[in-house]
């Protein structure tokens, strides 16, 4: 089904056109090229970090960075529930069990309350997933790494140039994922990366990500890796796209900032939080409806609405734990997770919308929610 106003839409202009049909030109369009080597200085110098390594998505950065870190079988890695399952099977295919923890009612991201409770001694690393653009309350998770002797991954696949007290996400971790995929603040199609201040990291990751090649010895192998690579055609888009960035962050927080203007008052919905600590991105503007308020009590009725006003909405994640392939490691409920994802969507969040389709969502939500009284 098309939709008037798309949930999220690239903004792709003739920068990336002209550098992507030079990469075309050069003949380098696979793995080689200098795009792949000059997004990675671009952007790990934009997070603050000083190593990139540019790979094929996020889920495989995600995969690359655990495996990096020694984590296996008989490991445990803690993640928040609410996210993309991406998160959970990337800890599966490195051969650990993942552990579900519960979102804070606050800023919807890991609990790091609950986090530790559900350390035990097979515990070995904590992905801080910042959710829907809003850091992770990283002095916590860094703490409580720093006493249970665990390694930090970050996920920030949703959180490009988002803040914690100051500093970008991505810049605290042992290792940072990030994902570029076309819904995402910067796009390569497809693509991811890693980033690290650590350079036997960076450098052992950089062979996994290329079938764990010698990159002194052509076809010798002393490890078994992955065909992780991102082309240069990608890392072309994303070399543009990254001179872009702080434009798209300022698009996505006027829009944010427009949708909280025109839910003011309105106590049905609860509108995205951002913490005193934090910048959020505002990756997708997500909102929550308070049941208690309003005789709607199903939101896929809200967006069956939406939908037919030609509004592309989405549900918040479903919580991991009670999706089919991951019951067998769920140790019970998570019951803030449960209920922020029961309640939640996500509204059209594109770089591209304007002030009036803006209104109309916002109102169309409005109306529909005071007509169900």
């Amino acid at each position: 089904m098309g939709f008037d106003i798309p949930i999220a839409e690239p903004e792709i202009g003739e920068e990336e056109l002209k550098l992507v049909m030079e990469a075309v030109k050069s003949g380098w369009v696979s793995s080689k090229g200098k795009y792949i080597k000059e997004f990675e200085k671009d952007f790990s110098n934009y997070i603050g970090t000083k190593y990139g390594v540019a790979v094929s998505n996020g889920t495989a950065a995600l995969h690359l960075a655990l495996v990096a870190l020694g984590i296996g079988p008989g490991d445990e890695v803690l993640i928040p529930t609410l996210t993309f399952a991406s998160v959970a099977n990337a800890v599966i295919y490195s051969g650990a069990k993942p552990v579900f923890v519960d979102s804070h009612p606050d800023y919807w991201c890991i609990d790091p309350e609950d986090a530790e409770r559900k350390i035990t001694e097979r515990t070995k690393a904590i992905i801080a997933v910042h959710s829907y653009g809003h850091s992770c309350d990283m002095d916590c998770i860094l703490e409580l790494a720093n006493r249970y002797g665990l390694y930090v991954v970050e996920d920030c696949a949703e959180a490009h140039g988002a803040e914690y007290k100051g500093r970008k996400v991505g810049s605290f971790g042992d290792i940072s994922c990030f994902s570029f995929y076309g819904n995402k603040i910067i796009t390569t199609g497809e693509g991811g990366m890693c980033l690290t201040n650590d350079q036997k990291l960076a450098e052992k990751m950089k062979i996994l990500r290329d079938h764990g090649m010698d990159p002194k010895r052509r076809y010798w192998h002393e490890v078994i890796g992955f065909n992780y690579r991102m082309t240069n055609l990608q890392a072309a888009l994303g070399v543009a796209q990254v001179k872009k960035i702080d434009y798209f962050i300022s698009k996505k927080r006027k829009i944010a900032k427009t949708y909280n203007s025109l839910f003011e008052g309105i106590d049905k919905v609860v509108c995205p939080p951002e913490m005193p600590w934090a910048k959020s991105v505002y990756w997708l503007y997500s909102i929550l409806i308070d049941y208690s308020k309003t005789s709607i009590n199903n939101r896929d009725k809200l967006m069956e609405r939406l939908g037919q006003k030609g509004i592309e909405t989405r549900p918040l994640f479903y919580p991991i734990h009670e999706m089919p392939p991951y019951r067998k490691y769920s140790q019970g409920r998570c019951p803030v997770a449960e209920k922020i994802s029961m309640r939640g969507l996500s509204l059209p969040s594109s770089t591209k919308l304007t002030d009036k389709e803006i209104r109309f969502i916002a109102n169309t939500i409005i109306k529909s929610l005071q007509a169900s009284i």
